[in-house]
């Protein structure tokens, strides 16, 4: 924990507390990581927290935009301090591996919605699957 992530929850409207920088410091240390992978890495980074109080702070990031929820199909939630730029993931069907994928480049299919009904639409969710190289192997 360092004064850069104090900085970065103080920012964003966020209350520094110890759990706060610990959980920061988590998901920036294992990004795609479930909330349980998180509790877990919180625990030995500065012992007891409930995995309530991970879930809470959880929300209260992706609230302030500090961190990204993201959920494939079949998936729990998983978390990274990837924000804003509206990249994409690859996953793979076997043993859930994931990976940042930039925004496609060249032709883009189904990335423009044929009618937005209305909206301003800011993001596009788009996931890869496919199987990674060890599960081919």
């Amino acid at each position: 924990m360092d004064d850069s992530t104090e900085q970065k929850l103080r920012s964003h409207g966020v209350q520094v507390t110890a759990q706060r920088l610990a959980v920061l410091d988590a998901v920036a240390a294992r990004p795609h990581a479930t909330t349980e992978e998180l509790t877990e890495d919180v625990r030995s980074s500065i012992g007891s927290i409930s995995r309530q109080a991970v879930y809470d702070t959880l929300g209260v990031f992706v609230e302030k935009n500090l961190v990204r929820r993201i959920q494939p199909t079949g998936s729990v939630a998983r978390y990274e301090d990837r924000v804003g730029d509206n990249h994409h993931h690859l996953v793979c069907r076997e043993c859930s591996i994931m990976f940042d994928i930039d925004c496609a480049v060249g032709t883009t299919p189904c990335l423009t919605a044929n009618d937005d009904h209305g909206f301003e639409i800011d993001e596009a969710e788009v996931v890869y699957w496919g199987r990674c190289p060890s599960c081919r192997a």
